[in-house]
């Protein structure tokens, strides 16, 4: 009777483990949840950190694309990445004449693949310690790996942060990211 009690009790325990991992959420962003079964756009328009993103992905005529069906990961700046570029910058970019530059920036934070963490970390592993990643925007950046957090490099020299890895959508994944990276222009 007692073992039985225990089997049950050791099985009813293993369930609930189970339903735990399996309903485990996603990183909050910007003080909003994260939601697996939404697209990139219909999880980032909820996240306070993130307005001068979707304001910008908006501006450059992207938003049908990034609720496609993917994948893609998407490398995304938070406000204070876009803060943190020159004066006048974003409200240049943001301007209808500026589209084709908005765009080449915004695609190459993009890329054609869900490349979760543990992947991107591999790739760094198995390249000898630097992985060369391309964008949708035809920019390559350089992606390196220390203390398991993952740096990108940007074709102009500048690196970028992932500060939150792993953030599941319906059509990929999104690593936040503490800078805008800019093309070679």
């Amino acid at each position: 009777m007692i073992k039985s009690a225990l089997r049950a009790a050791a099985l009813a325990a293993t369930f609930s483990a189970i339903a735990f991992a399996a309903q485990a959420k996603n990183p909050i962003v910007g003080g909003a949840a994260m939601y697996a079964n939404k697209n990139i756009v219909e999880n980032a328009v909820n996240s306070k950190d993130h307005t001068t993103l979707v304001a910008a992905v908006k501006a450059a005529g992207l938003v049908s694309t990034l609720e496609g069906k993917g994948p893609f990961t998407v490398f995304a700046p938070t406000n204070e990445a876009f803060a943190a570029l020159p004066k006048g910058t974003v409200d240049t970019l943001l301007k209808p004449e500026n589209k084709a530059k908005l765009v080449k920036i915004l695609t190459c934070h993009v890329v054609a693949a869900d490349a979760m963490s543990k992947t991107v970390a591999k790739m760094i592993k198995d390249d000898g310690g630097e992985h060369d990643i391309k964008t949708v925007g035809g920019c390559v950046l350089k992606a390196k790996e220390s203390m398991g957090k993952i740096t990108l490099t940007d074709e102009n020299g500048d690196v970028a942060h992932v500060t939150i890895a792993d953030v599941k959508q319906s059509n990929g994944v999104i690593h936040v990211v503490d800078e805008v990276l800019l093309p070679k222009m």
